[in-house]
């Protein structure tokens, strides 16, 4: 793996729209939460943080932290404020009204398989272990495409992992 040197970045002093559009052509952005913990005089105050970051075919190698009391929609609001483009997320709720106002919600395959994984575990769900190689075979497809540029990837991913994708709707 190629290592790449992370660049500090001047960051502007207003909000999120121009935080994450620091680098216009990246339409995409990954969140995650991560619990943190900050220490407070007297008292240790759990917080939450939301982390966002350009995806891993991105040349830019920024991370966004933002620190809020809890995970409370209107935090997120209030972060993404004006943003609209594409964002990589799990199921939360507050992003709901991101989704109605122009952000484009990329769910993540790993939470879908874990989904699977589960039923299959707990209920031994014969639909669960057929959509399981499935998860498997479109995981093997992005190991092969992390390696290609973005023209390369896109033919890769319509010639191999598009027909997957059919299939769990067979």
């Amino acid at each position: 793996m190629k290592r790449r040197s992370i660049q500090p970045i001047e960051w502007p002093k207003s909000g999120v729209d121009s935080t994450l559009n620091i680098c216009p052509r990246h339409q995409v952005a990954r969140k995650v939460w991560l619990p943190i913990f900050v220490s407070m005089p007297a008292a240790i105050a759990r917080r939450s943080t939301m982390t966002y970051t350009p995806t891993q075919f991105s040349e830019l190698r920024a991370v966004v932290y933002y620190f809020a009391d809890g995970r409370a929609g209107a935090h997120a609001r209030t972060f993404l404020d004006s943003w609209q483009s594409k964002l990589v997320c799990d199921d939360y709720s507050g992003y709901k009204t991101g989704f109605k106002q122009g952000i484009t919600e990329i769910g993540r395959a790993a939470h879908a398989r874990r989904k699977f994984f589960d039923r299959y575990a707990n209920h031994s769900s014969q639909v669960a272990q057929q959509a399981l190689p499935l998860f498997a075979a479109l995981y093997d497809n992005e190991r092969d495409a992390a390696a290609l540029d973005i023209k390369e990837r896109r033919t890769l991913r319509r010639s191999r992992a598009k027909p997957v994708c059919d299939t769990f709707y067979e």
